[in-house]
């Protein structure tokens, strides 16, 4: 949890492993499906509570996941009132009527075909971006523009960020987060590396001119380790044989998260 992390967004929900005695085969398509549910809620008007429930398929089928529709989902601040969330054509649940505020806890409750899914998620206190610029960094023998940001962290263990990035209005598949294990307290630059490994995709890469787009989001720890655990199941890092679903705070038998965060955004045209 010292590092930069960095995935691609790919769940890995099932896995193979032989003894050195006899091989064990495990069908793939008998994994039973589970659903999926990633729940938003910002301190940011303009950016809806939304909640996007798909849901796992087998092994030898395509990595399409349409939205599960005809469930009730609703948001609390802890102890308020239920707010209940629109479905949307796209399949997602949203509603602009509720705006989180840091500090307060909240609860996501979610019922689908009789099934009930709940989660908390506590938004922490916000952290902004001081500045957003590029450097020239070496990485394996080629030179890349970067993307860095500088933030004061507050004193005190826990805080924990997750940065998105937007290059021309493309959004960077490289997921990117930190806790403040060794810069609590401290004046923090953060380096986002990312690894473009397709030589026919240039539009991952920073270039002259283009629109780079930051946005810093402060997530409570549980989010933290769920992007944590997704990396290290995607990496390799987990050493267990199986790979194993991330962690989630949603309690219920389903997968993915629920992350009450604040938001905030820069923007910068690159110029060197």
């Amino acid at each position: 949890m010292k590092k930069i992390l960095h995935l691609s967004l790919t769940l890995l929900a099932a896995g193979m492993f032989a003894s050195c005695e006899r091989v064990i085969d495990i069908n793939l398509n008998n994994a039973a499906p589970k659903y999926v549910i990633e729940g938003v809620i910002t301190n940011q008007p303009n950016v809806p509570a939304k909640v996007l429930i798909t849901q796992t398929k087998n092994f030898s089928e395509d990595n399409t996941f349409p939205p599960v529709t005809g469930a009730t989902v609703t948001v609390s601040d802890n102890g308020g009132a239920p707010v209940t969330l629109e479905a949307k054509a796209d399949g997602s649940y949203q509603t602009s009527a509720f705006v989180g505020t840091p500090g307060h806890t909240y609860v996501l409750n979610v019922v689908i075909n009789g099934a009930a899914f709940t989660a908390t998620s506590t938004m922490p206190q916000q952290v902004n971006m001081d500045s957003l610029y590029t450097s020239d960094e070496n990485l394996f023998g080629d030179v890349i523009k970067i993307a860095n940001v500088d933030f004061k962290d507050p004193v005190g263990k826990g805080n924990a960020y997750r940065w998105v990035q937007y290059i021309n209005g493309r959004k960077e598949k490289t997921i990117f987060v930190r806790d403040d294990d060794l810069t609590d307290g401290k004046d923090v630059q953060r380096k986002l590396f990312y690894f473009n490994d397709d030589d026919d995709d240039d539009t991952r890469d920073i270039k002259l001119n283009d629109n780079l787009r930051i946005e810093q989001l402060c997530i409570d720890m549980n989010v933290y380790k769920y992007w944590y655990s997704l990396d290290a199941s995607a990496t390799g890092e987990n050493q267990q044989a199986t790979p194993a679903n991330p962690v989630t705070n949603i309690k219920g038998g389903a997968l993915g998260y629920f992350s009450a965060h604040t938001y905030q955004v820069k923007e910068i045209t690159v110029a060197q």
